[in-house]
């Protein structure tokens, strides 16, 4: 299995204490089947991206930091509270954006988010209806707040889930895959509205969409069969792959062949005949003929996390980051 190397400026976390504390958080579930297998991490306020893929545990994690699902073991504070304890502190703070909402389609925009307020017990000074109209401005759904929700694109789907999220201004949200299936302008124009809602609480961006946290998080765990295999921050883990990342072509008739040998972490047709392929080459290793090195990225980091065997994962990609709230 491969370790995390928990490195932490004393200094810097007294100064800058995380709002969301992870301690030795497991979960088995009946079989027994470990989902999670010690999960330690020291989140601060502002964007937090989990990737991994489906069934590395990402969903367990946020049911358990929700206060829906109970851990076998460890312990989840919330500004010092223990919410395995004390589930309701968790519950009263917390907003939660799941990647699949069931909205009514004949229900208008304004009059959906009216329900879910009231599902959710939440109004506001002026009333439910001012309070509707208020996050919806904030989602930029003004507009659209009278159109009926089964006519709204799915970026405009995602910004309604967005407002009942942030209803009652929690000190948690939690955002399950939230640009899945989104266009590339809606993409970007989620992006802006998770970035404005990050200041002053913590976001739990669950995705595997790598682009999504290399552009929002300024930190992120990479988790996998149940462990934390990275806790770092993206300008880190393109470090850490530096001059390791080499790229090249490879005809379709050899590439079997070629992936036997070689440790592959993408091929993808360039203009619909040879594969660009990029590969993680171990330092002391000699890159495959006609292959020349390129500038790791995020997603790079990502893939040898996954693919490579833990002996030969660079160290500095699997280490913690040095300052907990801030930028390694």
């Amino acid at each position: 299995m491969l370790c995390v190397s928990r490195v932490f400026n004393l200094e810097s976390f007294l100064m800058n204490p995380a709002a969301l504390s992870i301690q030795g958080l497991v979960k088995i579930h009946p079989g027994p089947v470990c989902a999670l297998r010690g999960i330690d991490l020291e989140i601060p306020e502002g964007m937090f991206g989990l990737l991994g893929p489906n069934g590395a545990g990402k969903s367990t994690f946020m049911n358990i930091v929700a206060a829906i699902v109970e851990p076998t073991a460890g312990r989840v504070l919330l500004d010092g509270v223990d919410i395995v304890a004390d589930p309701r502190h968790m519950r009263s703070r917390l907003g939660y954006l799941p990647q699949d909402f069931g909205f009514y389609p004949d229900l208008s925009g304004r009059a959906m988010l009216e329900f879910m307020l009231q599902m959710k017990g939440i109004n506001g000074p002026r009333g439910r209806r001012a309070l509707a109209d208020d996050l919806l401005g904030r989602v930029n759904l003004s507009a659209a707040a009278g159109r009926k929700v089964g006519g709204y694109s799915g970026g405009m789907r995602q910004r309604l889930g967005l407002a009942q999220a942030i209803a009652g201004d929690p000190r948690v949200l939690i955002v399950d895959e939230p640009t899945a299936g989104l266009d590339p302008e809606e993409r970007q124009r989620f992006h802006r509205l998770l970035a404005e809602m990050s200041t002053g609480r913590v976001v739990l961006l669950s995705t595997h969409i790598v682009d999504d946290v290399a552009t929002l998080c300024p930190r992120l765990a990479v988790i996998r069969s149940g462990q934390v295999v990275a806790d770092t921050t993206p300008s880190a883990a393109r470090r850490a792959v530096d001059g390791v990342i080499h790229e090249g072509f490879v005809a379709d008739a050899t590439m079997p062949e070629f992936a036997s040998r070689h440790r592959v972490l993408s091929a993808t047709l360039d203009e619909g005949r040879n594969n660009r392929v990029r590969v993680f080459v171990a330092p002391g290793r000699v890159p495959p003929s006609g292959f020349s090195p390129v500038v790791g990225t995020l997603e790079d980091a990502y893939l040898v996390l996954m693919r490579c065997p833990p002996a030969e994962v660079p160290a500095s990609l699997t280490r913690a980051a040095e300052t907990v709230g801030g930028a390694a």
